[in-house]
């Protein structure tokens, strides 16, 4: 597996993107009919581009999606449905398509009107620009983005084991309102491949992706209205069927975005990875690191340089994983240096202690790794987040100011 430049601009798509103040719009197109598959938050209250793409995504096919940021499009009403659907009208009109050819998407601020004016005259600039350069992909990871800071682009090839070169590429957004919970952050994804995925696969593999990366993600545990992530194929690679080495590739890129928009958190200073071993199962390890990623005192305590290792075992306690207090093994790393806190249940690091002070040290690094052995079982679960700093607060603080 090899790295490439292309983005989303896999062989048989292209992609735009425009960029005025805190409005953008992003185009991605693919030039033949893809096969794709969708998943969309499970918040209750779903924004309109998500209903209208869920409907739209119901056949399998697509030509592509239409996204825009600086406004959300979430409850809207009646009227976010019918500005979701001129979006789609809109894209597929400067292309010669259909209204349901395209999937729509949009990110931004909560329950204000979409100014289609601006929309329309975007998505007219946007049709012009298509082009299958890496210029394309990385214009449209501009557009989509809010708070975020940078633009979030990862694009792979590799081969399949009987030899056939495929690609796949993504751009995401996200930089707060992060704890997705993708089913069948705000977090947008877009993943494209050239490589051909069968009907009765593509939505496996999505899900398979999502949940080792995006649903393995925690910035502030607010879900949104809008997380959404897309697959799209255009099968002009050749290949007659894929293999688990196309599915490592595409973990791959979904887990690379997942840990850009962790480092790219709002006011994060500090990556965060929790690893919890030896559970008694999938779910409880799951639980137990959401728990620790996801606590705010464990992400005040790292951004302070705090070695507070009680709010990690207090956090496990609350996470309704099936754990044993006694024989926990807890060790904190960055990338140069490893402590052992606790181990099987002794505590190292007390009031003192070099490992107490070992640990402030390692906390020093911008990027922090919590391992956690619950020695109760054979499953393994990793989440990635951020530290919790004054400038979260402030970001958010002034958010529709």
């Amino acid at each position: 597996m090899k790295y490439t430049e292309k983005g989303i601009c896999c062989t048989g798509f292209k992609a735009a993107g425009i960029k005025e103040e805190k409005n953008g719009l992003a185009l991605i197109s693919s030039e033949k009919e893809a096969s794709c598959a969708v998943m969309i938050t499970s918040n209750r209250v779903k924004a309109a581009p998500l209903v209208v793409s869920s409907r739209h995504a119901k056949k399998g096919r697509t030509r592509g999606v239409v996204i825009s940021s600086g406004n959300a499009n979430a409850y809207t009403g009646r009227q976010g449905i019918k500005d979701a659907e001129a979006m789609c009208t809109m894209a597929s009109e400067e292309l010669g398509l259909k209204k349901e050819d395209f999937l729509v998407a949009s990110t931004g601020i909560i329950g204000r009107k979409m100014d289609m004016q601006l929309i329309e005259r975007q998505i007219k600039e946007a049709a012009k620009r298509l082009s299958s350069k890496k210029e394309g992909s990385q214009n449209a990871a501009k557009a989509i983005m809010t708070t975020d800071t940078f633009p979030k682009s990862v694009s792979v090839k590799t081969q399949l084991k009987n030899g056939v070169e495929i690609e796949i590429g993504g751009i995401a957004k996200g930089a707060g309102m992060i704890a997705p919970n993708l089913k069948h952050a705000t977090m947008l994804c877009f993943l494209t491949t050239d490589a051909y995925i069968p009907d009765s696969r593509i939505k496996k593999c999505l899900e398979t992706a999502v949940d080792m990366s995006f649903n393995s993600t925690i910035i502030d545990g607010d879900m949104s209205t809008n997380d959404m992530a897309v697959l799209m194929a255009s099968g002009t690679a050749g290949n007659r069927d894929i293999d688990s080495k196309f599915q490592h590739a595409l973990n791959h890129v979904a887990t690379e975005l997942a840990k850009m928009l962790a480092r790219d958190a709002e006011g994060a200073t500090k990556f965060i990875e929790v690893e919890v071993k030896n559970a008694k199962t999938g779910s409880d390890a799951k639980k137990a690191a959401r728990a620790v990623a996801g606590s705010s005192l464990v992400k005040s305590a790292i951004y302070g340089n705090d070695p507070n290792w009680g709010r990690i075992i207090a956090a496990l306690g609350y996470s309704g994983a099936d754990i044993n207090p006694d024989i926990i093994t807890l060790l904190l790393q960055n990338t140069k240096d490893s402590v052992c806190l606790i181990e099987q249940g002794r505590v190292r690091a007390y009031q003192d202690s070099w490992e107490l002070k070992a640990a402030e040290k390692i906390l020093d690094a911008d990027e922090i790794k919590i391992t956690i052995d619950l020695h109760t079982g054979t499953k393994n679960a990793h989440v990635f987040g951020c530290d919790l700093t004054p400038e979260y607060v402030r970001i958010n603080s002034e958010y529709t100011s």
